[in-house]
């Protein structure tokens, strides 16, 4: 009579047998570790303060383009500053209470999740430059400006200063705010098992506010539409980071072009 042989337990060598009946030990590897994190909206909330302090304190110092002799060179402060701290705090945030920006965030850098993004950053870019498009026609092309395109009106930045401007706005600005918004705050929400569709419809739509330009809300929320997709397609922050920059190289390229004066503001 066989007697069965009990199941193998995680971790511990399992005895088995090869066709010529010579036994062998396999080793059966435990299950991955669990990624959860420990930090949830507050952290969120504090990355966001962070953000909205810094650009206070900013324009406070340095007044505007009338009052202050040196705001051609205080503008790329103004402008990156508090992008990079609301970020750098997002990302500290990660290592003290939860397990890295790579494994929360799911900053993998796969060519499937490059090329998805690109792909979806392309469709997003057509979708935004038809919604510009019909906005300008309706508010009128004085009204149709950024917060960074008005802070741009009437200054002539020497060509470095330009250039890192359009290299923030087309590349690192889509990195710090994915990872405030579609990185800390979507994953606030996976901690307490929000569905990918309910952390792409509020991250959605923080993020258009979060930007503090009332007029502008509902054209920015047709620009993050294609960037959740991204997120929530993957399930990690590399898509939306490059469907984000994808969609920011237009606008960078016209910031450039006006700041070194080659064609005038609309």
């Amino acid at each position: 009579m066989q007697v069965p042989q009990p199941e193998p337990t995680e971790g511990v060598p399992a005895v088995g047998k090869i066709a010529g009946g010579t036994a062998i030990a396999t080793q059966v590897q435990p299950p991955p570790a669990e990624s959860d994190h420990r930090w949830g909206f507050g952290a969120f909330f504090l990355a966001e303060a962070v953000f909205i302090l810094a650009s206070v304190t900013l324009a406070a110092i340095f007044g505007d383009p009338g009052e202050s002799s040196w705001f051609t060179v205080a503008l790329p402060l103004m402008l990156m500053v508090p992008t990079l701290l609301s970020a750098a705090v997002a990302v500290v945030i990660t290592v003290v209470r939860g397990n890295g920006p790579r494994l929360d965030f799911g900053l993998h850098w796969r060519w499937s999740d490059i090329t998805t993004g690109f792909g979806i950053g392309a469709i997003g870019l057509l979708s935004t430059t038809v919604a510009s498009m019909i906005w300008i026609r309706w508010v009128g092309p004085e009204n149709a400006t950024s917060t960074v395109s008005t802070l741009l009106d009437g200054v002539r930045l020497p060509p470095l200063l330009a250039v890192l401007i359009f290299l923030h706005v087309w590349l690192i600005a889509p990195v710090c705010e994915e990872i405030l918004y579609r990185g800390l705050l979507w994953g606030a929400m996976e901690r307490l098992r929000w569905s990918r569709i309910s952390a792409f419809v509020l991250s959605t739509a923080v993020f258009a506010i979060g930007h503090l330009e009332p007029e502008r809300t509902w054209l920015l929320l047709i620009i993050a539409i294609p960037i959740g997709v991204a997120r929530m397609r993957t399930g990690r922050l590399t898509a939306s980071v490059v469907a984000h920059q994808v969609n920011n190289f237009l606008p960078a390229l016209g910031l450039l072009l006006i700041s070194l004066g080659v064609v005038a503001p609309s």
